[in-house]
């Protein structure tokens, strides 16, 4: 499973070139450019990504999964959809941006309450601020973080960064994976 959405990311998702050419939010320019949205939002990539993150949470004792949205939403969807198959159901969330003004006053969305373990999740981590930002807010709301990961870590210290905030980090692909993929696709004819 994992072979196939490193390819399905490097057709439909990541970019590369041996100068920098992208503009990253930080302001800073990169030669890789990686939207995962157009993966997790297809329905075989969505099928990919909820069993390959359902598996590397599965044993962290987490009762949900989810993340800021919008990068984590369809990931956390997948994941809960894929556990409900698996025969050990997870719930998503989802982490604001901006804090609700109306109703109840909350950040976040789901079926969680204080007090449960959850793993927060992300789409691409670059230094990491999105994935933190969301532990702290779903730290805020008293929720329990045991794990965190990212679908793909873009090598840039991101996940180094999450480490220090939640010990047991991982990323399910790696920047090289993708590279390496999307050379291998590049020569073919």
């Amino acid at each position: 499973m994992k072979k196939e959405l490193i390819r399905l990311l490097c057709q439909k998702s990541f970019k590369y070139t041996e100068t920098p050419s992208f503009k990253l939010v930080s302001g800073r320019m990169s030669r890789f450019y990686v939207n995962c949205k157009p993966t997790t939002l297809s329905a075989r990539g969505m099928y990919l990504t909820g069993h390959l993150m359902f598996a590397a949470i599965r044993n962290s004792g987490a009762s949900a999964v989810g993340g800021l949205t919008f990068g984590a939403d369809p990931i956390a969807m997948a994941t809960a959809f894929a556990s409900e198959l698996e025969g050990a159901p997870l719930n998503a969330f989802s982490i604001r941006k901006t804090q609700k003004d109306h109703g109840i006053v909350k950040w976040i969305e789901g079926d969680v309450k204080p007090g449960e373990k959850v793993v927060v999740i992300d789409d691409v981590a670059t230094t990491g601020g999105s994935t933190i930002k969301a532990i702290d807010r779903a730290r805020a709301e008293g929720l329990e973080v045991v794990r965190a990961v990212v679908l793909v870590d873009r090598q840039e210290g991101g996940v180094e960064n999450i480490r220090n905030h939640v010990a047991d980090t991982l990323a399910i692909i790696t920047r090289d994976e993708l590279v390496d993929c999307w050379k291998k696709m590049a020569m073919q004819p």
